[in-house]
């Protein structure tokens, strides 16, 4: 079998949600000695991507959209350690810390947007669900990333993201961060609202999100909890794209 082969059986068995058949293949491209990063972007990467457009296109549900996440995120489990003990190195996009905030308990639409972010070339650190504010904070100053994530699945916990911002402005740190916000009760109004950067209605789009304010971060666009206008949201960067896919977040 050639390596052009296994790469199409890594991409199909992400598009097919097997996360066996994923946790397999990313072994045996080891055992055949295929550099860990060319096997991710050549194979598992473009599976997920597949995943994102035909969802988008409606020809793929939820249920599905999780199952490939869990088998890119099979592959990746075996894959990143290893690719950490060579000196090459995924062009990174970006630190994004995540969680569900606090009194929220809901998982599977943020792990799926960390998934998706990962296959992206984002370093992810995923804190779980019912994070406490305070400690959210904390670990924001230790950890400083370029990207806080928020996910909220009820209306009840949605007004801690804007908690967690509100800390952050107390602090005095609030324009260090990028932050983005999602879940079923939030909207681009909510992230104005709370005066977040950045919107996501799904996976996808959320990843769009990131990279556009990643890249005015870089050009030195980005005012970081400014003006309403300025905050980036999935609709309209969905939009200028002329297009819109991924996983409905919790």
């Amino acid at each position: 079998m050639s390596h052009e082969e296994l790469f199409q059986q890594m991409a199909d068995c992400v598009i097919a949600g097997d996360a066996e058949t994923a946790d397999i293949l990313a072994k045996k491209s080891l055992e055949l000695g295929i550099a860990p990063l060319v096997t991710i972007d050549n194979g598992f990467v473009k599976g997920i991507r597949v995943v994102g457009d035909r969802f988008g296109a409606g020809d793929l549900f939820l249920p599905e959209l999780v199952m490939s996440a869990e088998a890119m995120k099979a592959a990746l489990a075996i894959l990143e350690p290893e690719l950490a003990k060579t000196n090459e190195k995924r062009e990174k996009a970006g630190d994004v810390l995540a969680c569900t905030v606090q009194g929220d308990i809901h998982d599977i639409g943020k792990r799926i947007v960390c998934t998706m972010l990962s296959a992206n070339g984002f370093s992810v650190v995923d804190l779980g669900v019912n994070v406490k504010i305070d400690r959210f904070v904390e670990e924001i100053k230790t950890r400083k990333p370029d990207i806080v994530a928020m996910s909220a699945l009820l209306t009840t916990t949605a007004p801690n993201q804007g908690k967690v911002i509100k800390l952050l402005e107390k602090q005095g740190i609030r324009k260090d961060y990028i932050v983005m916000v999602g879940g079923a009760p939030t909207s681009a109004s909510w992230a104005r609202e709370i005066t977040a950067d950045g919107y996501g209605e799904n996976a996808t789009e959320a990843v769009r999100v990131a990279k556009e304010l990643m890249q005015k971060k870089r050009d030195g666009t980005l005012r970081a909890g400014s003006a309403a206008g300025d905050l980036v949201d999935a609709a309209r960067t969905a939009a200028d794209a002329g297009a819109a896919s991924g996983a409905v977040l919790d």
